[in-house]
Order: C-alpha cells, then sequence, then structure tokens
C-alpha cells in the first residue's frame, strides 16, 4: 500500500516549511505567502498527490469546509444544471467541498436532507430553485449561514441571487426596435411569477425608450411550453395588422411560435423576427435558422451564491444582499429588419 503524502512531504519537496505550505494551501492565510511561492507549492503537493486533511483543519478553525446545496429540481433537468456547476467550481477554488441534495419538490424529504447536511457539519448551505420565485426558506434552516439562489427570500436577512429578469425584456425590446421593427407583440407565460412580470415590464420599458407602446392586445399569454408559444403565436400572426416581431417569455415558447409561422406560410426572420429567453441550446441553437435569446445566467449566479456564502462566513456581520445578474443577449439568425 503507498505511503500516504503529509504536509512535511511537500514542505521538503517544495524546499519551504511546513508553516509555509499550511499558509499556501490555507484558503484564509494564502495571501502571507509570495503568489508564485503559492503556485509553486500547489504545483509540488498536485504532483505528489497530497490532499489537505479537511477533518483536522476544520478542528482548528471551527469548519469543516463543506458547504450545501439544496436543490429543488434542478439536478434532475438540463435546463439549469450549470448553476450547479457555477457554485461547485467557487466552492472548489476556495478550497471547499459542495454537498448537493435534491428534493424533487418533497418537502419532507428536504427537511431530512437538511438535517443530512446539518449532520455532516456542512459550514452554511445555498438554497435553490428551479426558477426565480419567492421562497420561504425551512425552519430547518434558522441560524444557519444560507444564501437564496435563482429565488427571493421572505426573510430580509438572507442573500438572494436572481437573474435580471427587467433587463432581459428591456434588452429584448432594444435588439428588435433597433433592427427597425415597430409592430412588436409579446408572448408572455400565463404563470403568475416575478419572470413573467418582470420581463414584460423591462419589455414595456425598452419600448417606450423608442417612443413606442406595447397595446393590450399585444400580449398574449400562454403556457410557458412549445404549445402554448404555437397557440399564442397563431392568434397574433394570424391578423391583418400582424406584428413584424415577437418577444417570447422563453425558448420553448419561441419554438412554438416558429412553428406557428411555419404553418401559416411566413418566414424566420424574413417576414418575423423572434427573440426568446434562456438560451437553452437543445433548442435555440437547433431551430433554422438559430434563435437570438437572453441568456438566463445560470452559472455566474451559482458562483456569485457561493462566493457570497463565503464571503458571509469570513464576516459574519456583512450585509445581506439581493443580486440580479444580467441575461446576456446571444445573437443567432432570428432577428432580421421588417419588410415593411
Amino acid at each position: 500500500m503507498a505511503t500516504k503524502v503529509n504536509i512535511r512531504d511537500v514542505a521538503k519537496a517544495a524546499g519551504v516549511s511546513v508553516t509555509t505550505v499550511s499558509h499556501a494551501l490555507s484558503e484564509t492565510h494564502s495571501s502571507r505567502v509570495n503568489a508564485r511561492t503559492v503556485e509553486h507549492i500547489k504545483a509540488v503537493a498536485g504532483d505528489l498527490g497530497y490532499a489537505p486533511n479537511r477533518l483536522a483543519s476544520g478542528l482548528r478553525n471551527q469548519r469543516s469546509q463543506i458547504l450545501g446545496l439544496v436543490s429543488d429540481e434542478i439536478t434532475t433537468t438540463p435546463f439549469a444544471g450549470s448553476m450547479i456547476q457555477g457554485a461547485q467550481d467557487a466552492a472548489s477554488e476556495h478550497g471547499h467541498l459542495l454537498m448537493v441534495v435534491n428534493s424533487g419538490l418533497d418537502n419532507e424529504l428536504e427537511r431530512q436532507e437538511i438535517r443530512a447536511l446539518q449532520q455532516h457539519q456542512v459550514d452554511g448551505v445555498i438554497y435553490a430553485r428551479m426558477f426565480n420565485q419567492q421562497v420561504t426558506v425551512p425552519g430547518e434552516l434558522q441560524g444557519m449561514p444560507t444564501v437564496v439562489l435563482d429565488a427571493t427570500s421572505d426573510n430580509p436577512g438572507l442573500s438572494s441571487v436572481v437573474p435580471d429578469e427587467f433587463g432581459a425584456g428591456e434588452s429584448a425590446a432594444e435588439l428588435l426596435v433597433s433592427a427597425g421593427h415597430r409592430r412588436i407583440a409579446m408572448i408572455n407565460n400565463e404563470d403568475d411569477i416575478p419572470a413573467s412580470h418582470g420581463r414584460l415590464e423591462g419589455f414595456r420599458a425598452g419600448l417606450a425608450r423608442h417612443g413606442l407602446q406595447l397595446p393590450p392586445e399585444g400580449v398574449v399569454t400562454g403556457h410557458p411550453s412549445t404549445a402554448g408559444g404555437r397557440q399564442a403565436a397563431l392568434g397574433l400572426l394570424a391578423t391583418p395588422e400582424r406584428p413584424t416581431a415577437l418577444f417570447c417569455f422563453n425558448d420553448q415558447m419561441a419554438m412554438g411560435a416558429y412553428q406557428a409561422a411555419g404553418h401559416l406560410g411566413l418566414k424566420i426572420p424574413a417576414d418575423v423576427s423572434v427573440v426568446g429567453v434562456d438560451n437553452l441550446e437543445l433548442i435555440a441553437d437547433a431551430l433554422w435558422p438559430g434563435l437570438s435569446t437572453m441568456a438566463l445566467p445560470h452559472y455566474e449566479m451559482g458562483r456569485w451564491a457561493v462566493l457570497k456564502l463565503l464571503n458571509e462566513l469570513e464576516n459574519p456581520g456583512a450585509s445581506p444582499a439581493n443580486e440580479k445578474v444580467p441575461c446576456p443577449l446571444v445573437e443567432r439568425g432570428s432577428v432580421a429588419p421588417p419588410k415593411h
């Protein structure tokens, strides 16, 4: 059996003291060591296969170096999995492990999972939701450092991070108006959720900046699915003064708009331009022409949540923050100037 590499072996191989190695590999003390030396020590430790004793270091600083992420459905969907990747990357870069549990919307299972994380003595928890919504964080998390991911909390003492829904709608309006469109409609989600309201308000504001209004008949709601988008788009595009551009709540509804346009003999983008939200590549990149869409910043939100949680662990008196992360435009081929 191979002998386990310890911190003294790393110090000897790197030609430095044990204290220097300890500081260099410590999240809180690495700044005490020259950056080049830190890089050298990490390279030597990696070559030797040295893994710090997390339990021992945790006993010294009363930390386990483990964070928990409690999700509802995120781990079972391709839509938002990059949130976990962002959280995992940020945790790893700062010497922490991330334990992920998924409740599948079962409240009792969620409570059991939180208790299990507490038994593992996690330092703090990311409470994550599949889509932007307001939540009541479970009582089991009371008193534990917690950051809410892709949701807001009714507890003003908790930090949270969500997409900038208003900004997404505003940017979509800017894209379409800049292309020359004046008859523009929106296909919105019928659900009463922050994203539906935020994207609509942002879209109205973006149009208003150019002296345009969205008339009542210019907003049609439906189920946030391909079928919902198709039905809504059929109604809008069959009118005599049909819109020359559509802003869709999500990429699935935008795919429905593509189908409706095709059914009516209209070409995208020659006859109608379409913009979505999500950048769900299974759809946006596969449609022909490709769909211009506002990307939901899942990865960036996951990173922000972990970095904020780590900051609050280091600074217990830090003020809570409610972050809105921009939704960048991903341009493809679904927007062009109107014919008339």
